[in-house]
């Protein structure tokens, strides 16, 4: 307590006065207020981001369509061709894609290659996604772990 008082030397020269005034914070009691004041700004302070009042126009523009998700196209070490998890051969890939190519025409095609594969055959199926139609293609690759 910040103004009690503990028994020892008096506060004067009559010597009448057995306690003396405690001159020592209390920390807890003030960590427990404090606290209590960072919840209520922290509620507090998103209500308090209003901004000024402003009427918008209205617009008959489409709403922006999510991010699609990208087409994974494989080829395994024997050289095998996947879209996603289903094998297709050479012409049916094409033949797919141009299907998928004209719902989707600016997917991005994401291209996988066993690390075992000759890269003219890596060269070959991008060429074949590229007739397809789509424009956006890349190629995956794991990382390394970095040496330390």
């Amino acid at each position: 307590m910040a103004g009690g008082m503990l028994p020892g030397a008096g506060g004067g020269d009559e010597g009448g006065s057995l306690y003396r005034p405690v001159a020592e914070i209390n920390v807890t009691p003030f960590v427990d207020v404090m606290l209590v004041l960072l919840i209520i700004f922290m509620v507090a302070a998103p209500l308090m981001m209003v901004g000024v009042p402003v009427q918008l126009p209205k617009t008959t523009a489409a709403k922006v369509a999510p991010p699609q998700e990208p087409l994974v196209v494989s080829i395994d070490a024997a050289g095998k061709t996947f879209i996603e998890k289903e094998g297709f051969s050479d012409l049916d890939l094409l033949a797919r894609l141009k299907i998928m190519a004209q719902e989707t025409p600016d997917r991005v095609v994401y291209v996988r290659g066993d690390r075992s594969i000759n890269y003219g055959r890596l060269m070959e199926v991008m060429g074949v996604v590229s007739t397809a139609g789509f424009s956006k293609l890349s190629m995956i690759a794991e990382t390394a772990p970095v040496a330390q």
